[in-house]
């Protein structure tokens, strides 16, 4: 796939996505929904912010960091939004929860930090090994 053909589709994805994020924070009275609502609000916010989210890492990978390869820019932005959107979800839904303190998110957000190193170490050590 080409990277004009997958920002084309990401765009696409991501706006359908942020209208279901729209359509869903109109249509479901959280007062009155069951599970079912707050299952499909989390998972439209959930993808909509990966969209947005790995699209603009692109963007500014493309616009900072020119000696790096474009796989790697979609990759790498990719794989961190999925981590941002893991975060603003989590800690939304702690807070809805009256869980969110300065400490649990402090927690979830070195868990999510830990598991980023591990990737970016994981990269590295195949790029010596080739």
């Amino acid at each position: 796939m080409t990277l004009s053909k997958y920002l084309i589709l990401m765009t696409i994805a991501t706006l359908l996505c942020c209208a279901s994020f729209f359509i869903i924070l109109n249509s479901v009275n959280p007062f009155q929904t069951n599970i079912l609502g707050f299952i499909f609000f989390y998972l439209s916010l959930f993808f909509s912010s990966i969209g947005v989210l790995s699209l603009l890492g692109f963007l500014i990978r493309h616009l900072f960091n020119k000696n790096q390869f474009i796989t790697s820019r979609v990759v790498v932005s990719f794989r961190q939004s999925i981590w941002f959107a893991i975060l603003i979800v989590v800690g939304l839904y702690l807070q809805s929860q009256k869980l969110a303190a300065w400490w649990n998110l402090l927690i979830l957000l070195v868990l999510l930090l830990v598991l980023e190193f591990y990737f970016v170490y994981r990269e590295e050590s195949n790029k010596v090994i080739e």
